[in-house]
């Protein structure tokens, strides 16, 4: 007798991460279906293996069906960006706050195996101590910021007063392969990137000594399979994916190589650095893309090393 093939969702499976998640899902065996509004993604994205559905996630009642028989719901349906939020913070919290409850409504009533929910770093906002920890209190300092931290409480009394499971993953800068590189909330690498093949500068903001630890895209997708099978969590945990390294926008720009000029500041956080040391123990997981090898990789796929 065959094992019965498991069943996975991904809210904003249209997305930078969710469309690498549904690849290496489908890639493995998984049934996956896709919920997204393309408020950010693009239904070109989607696999044609994966079943979609064009849906915003605060329709609860129409979510709940789709997550029947689900063994795993990945949730990263989201606005996710810092700047974004502090522009337009109530479209924002119905995105990133409304929307992860009713996933959690929807999941917990079609009795969903487990919950992972995309969170972020931007919960830590300013710290005084390097790395960052799972344990310090949360400092959010932008709405973004405490949106995802409401939604990981969420996750936490979900999984106490309806039994739940879920956990969540706190990212740090994600870029790799599809990020998004359009408008004023792209992804720093991306960016940069899409900048140096249009024979322009790269624009830093402030002084460009920010760091960040920047995570490759194939690496936080492991996490998450990784957070959906591991026997060690379900419980509400957070836990940091970072791959344990930062480096500052200028180091970025010095990578790809080119001009370059400065800007004003914005509201951002100085520092980010993860501490993995948690989910290498719980997940098994640690970072395997150093920020070099997925820097080459991206100007190879963006011809800037001809």
């Amino acid at each position: 007798m065959t094992d019965k093939q498991k069943k996975a969702v991904v809210t904003g499976g249209a997305g930078f991460i969710g469309t690498h998640i549904t690849r290496e899902l489908l890639a493995q065996g998984w049934d996956v279906v896709v919920v997204d509004n393309l408020s950010g993604g693009k239904k070109s994205n989607v696999p044609k293996d994966a079943t979609f559905h064009k849906l915003d996630v605060c329709k609860t009642p129409a979510l709940t069906k789709i997550f029947e028989g689900a063994d795993a719901v990945f949730h990263l349906a989201a606005l996710p960006r810092v700047q974004f939020s502090i522009e337009f913070p109530q479209l924002a919290h119905q995105a990133n706050v409304d929307g992860t409850l009713s996933v959690l409504v929807a999941a917990r009533d079609a009795k969903v195996g487990r919950v992972v929910y995309s969170a972020s770093s931007s919960v830590y906002g300013d710290q005084k101590k390097m790395p960052l920890t799972e344990d310090m209190t949360a400092n959010p300092n932008s709405p973004y910021g405490l949106q995802k931290y409401i939604g990981e409480e969420y996750c936490k009394l979900f999984c106490e007063a309806y039994q739940l499971p879920t956990v969540c993953l706190r990212y740090f800068n994600v870029y790799g392969p599809g990020a998004n590189e359009e408008g004023a909330y792209a992804l720093v690498i991306a960016k940069f990137l899409k900048l140096r093949r249009e024979g322009k500068s790269m624009t830093i903001t402030g002084t460009g000594k920010q760091t960040r630890d920047f995570t490759h895209v194939r690496d936080v997708v492991r996490a998450n399979i990784l957070a959906a099978e591991s026997k060690k969590v379900g419980k509400g945990e957070t836990i940091n994916i970072g791959a344990g390294h930062n480096a500052s926008v200028n180091a970025i720009a010095k990578l790809i190589g080119g001009p370059k000029e400065y800007i004003p500041a914005r509201l951002e956080s100085r520092d980010s650095l993860a501490d993995n040391s948690k989910a290498k123990r719980l997940l098994g997981w640690k970072p395997t893309v150093s920020l070099e090898e997925g820097i080459a990789e991206l100007k190879e796929l963006s011809g800037l090393n001809k």
